[in-house]
């Protein structure tokens, strides 16, 4: 059943989740940015110093002005390049020396995504600290949640737990917006049962919020514990809102309780919350687990009809149901759809479609749309390369497997680790030794370290070829990220020295 939104509760918009915040995004601005080629200029500065004295010369003879619109824009193409940690730390340390310059809330939440990225937690708590000495007001809940993301990743419940407190020296007011974020963070990096049992425990310190039962009520998957957490909220005098709701509801759909999740959308209306295209998304996605595409695709007829329009996750929701059908033509034709109504098909978008085509081993329909999908401008995500690098490997396909790892060079995207393995494994096999080291040396000029399985692979296959100064290369490549390489007899094996920034998040003080 669906209900019509008054006029002047009716938005075409889609707002944001409390538990689903996309992993940090980048917002912020600069009223005159600097020209395109003064950003090409210093990001190659910055991506091919080799020391701090280098860094500082390369940017004192180029004769730019380092403003923070310059700045910012360097360091966005360092995160979305997975370039290398340090040399943007060293960057971000001798933009911000200057006398009388302040970074922007962009650059430091960037520096530290980046950093986070590369495991040098202790420079993370360096530039903190640093920030905090001079502009304290910089560092806010978002710059929280992207520190605390990068940690639990990597780290125990605990050791993100003990990061979170740290931080109450750090921000201006230590309160329940900072223990929402920490929240968020474990409900998405790590459980819910983590993230309840950290609730529990610290609740008495911080008085839970609309906005804390809302991180919490997303992220359960049982319709009875959510409804537990829904009873708590009322017995706080907490007032459930739209958000509220639509956990709820999203809950029974994935649980397949459509009768239950029709009945709280009748009680929204009765308190006067209208049903958005939340609301909608989650019932469209429900009626396709119970094996009702059509019906669900019809839904999103009914929504612009009362005033809701879909978006983007709506008709990936209605895509998915025929997907899952394997009704591929009528999948595409809402996908040509989203097109006549100026909505833009994203990598969610075309991972549905790479799923089909992976499991039913279509090499042809892969390729084919993954070359419509960069023709269109939409980049792969690194579930669309696992799909394509996985099925290339399989069929041997040495050209597309290059073609993909080209484009993720050249257009930063995807994940050079994971992607890596796969491609190095089809290139030994095949003996594509010239291909092979090409790949390795700009994963390493990428900042990423390939794996010591590749790395052998490798190597035993430019000893055949008597390449015995590429291996010395190689080696002396892999040292730059802490680790030594050591020949044993007819064997080989390695052994890694303790990096101090690798996983230590407690060892520099806050004060």
């Amino acid at each position: 059943m669906i209900f019509r939104i008054p006029s002047s509760q009716q938005s075409a918009s889609r707002y944001v989740s409390p538990f689903s915040i996309r992993p940090f995004k980048l917002f912020y601005s600069d009223s005159n940015p600097p020209l395109n080629n003064d950003v090409d200029t210093v990001y190659r500065i910055v991506s091919s110093s080799s020391s701090s004295k280098h860094l500082t010369q390369s940017l004192k003879s180029s004769g730019i002005f380092l403003s923070n619109g310059l700045i910012d824009k360097v360091l966005k193409r360092v995160r979305f390049s997975h370039g290398n940690p340090l040399q943007a730390f060293e960057f971000f340390q001798y933009t911000g020396n200057r006398k009388g310059f302040y970074h922007s809330a962009f650059s430091l939440d960037t520096m530290l995504y980046v950093l986070g990225r590369g495991r040098r937690f202790n420079k993370i708590w360096e530039v903190l600290i640093d920030i905090k000495r001079k502009d304290q007001s910089l560092i806010t809940t978002r710059t929280m949640q992207v520190v605390l993301a990068r940690i639990a990743k990597v780290c125990s419940v605990r050791e993100t737990v003990e990061s979170f407190w740290r931080f109450k020296k750090l921000v201006s007011e230590f309160d329940i917006s900072c223990f929402n974020a920490l929240l968020r963070t474990l409900c998405q990096e790590k459980s819910m049962k983590d993230a309840r049992n950290v609730y529990h425990s610290l609740k008495h310190d911080f008085r839970p919020n609309l906005q804390t039962f809302n991180i919490l009520l997303s992220g359960w998957k049982s319709s009875e514990e959510a409804e537990g957490f829904f009873e708590e909220m009322r017995e706080m005098g907490v007032k459930p809102d739209v958000v509220s709701y639509n956990c709820l509801v999203d809950v029974y759909c994935k649980g397949r309780e459509m009768d239950k999740a029709y009945r709280v959308v009748e009680k929204m209306r009765d308190e006067e919350l209208w049903p958005d295209v939340i609301t909608y998304t989650s019932i469209i996605g429900g009626l396709g687990l119970i094996g009702q595409p059509d019906k669900a695709r019809d839904v999103l007829k009914e929504m612009k009809e009362y005033g809701c329009y879909p978006d983007v996750a709506a008709y990936n929701a209605a895509i998915r149901n025929y997907t899952i059908a394997k009704r591929l033509g009528d999948a595409f034709s809402l996908m040509d759809e989203m097109g006549r109504k100026d909505l833009t098909p994203n990598a969610t978008t075309y991972n549905l479609f790479f799923r089909v085509f992976y499991w039913s081993n279509d090499l042809r329909s892969s390729y084919s749309l993954y070359q419509r999908m960069i023709y269109s401008g939409c980049l792969p995500n690194t579930q669309s390369c696992m799909f394509l690098i996985r099925l290339f490997r399989k069929h041997e396909r040495v050209e597309m497997a290059l073609q993909l790892w080209n484009d993720m060079v050249e257009k930063g995207f995807g994940s050079y680790d994971l992607v890596s393995d796969v491609l190095f494994d089809l290139l030994c096999d095949m003996g594509k030794l010239v291909e092979a080291e090409k790949c390795f040396f700009e994963m390493i000029e990428k900042g990423h370290r390939p794996s010591y399985v590749s790395f052998r692979r490798i190597k035993v296959l430019m000893e055949l070829a008597n390449k015995h100064e590429a291996i010395q290369n190689l080696k002396e490549k892999m040292s730059g990220f802490g680790s030594s390489t050591q020949l044993s007899g007819d064997g080989e094996k390695h052994t890694e020295t303790s990096d101090p920034n690798s996983l230590n998040v407690t060892r520099v003080s806050a004060n």
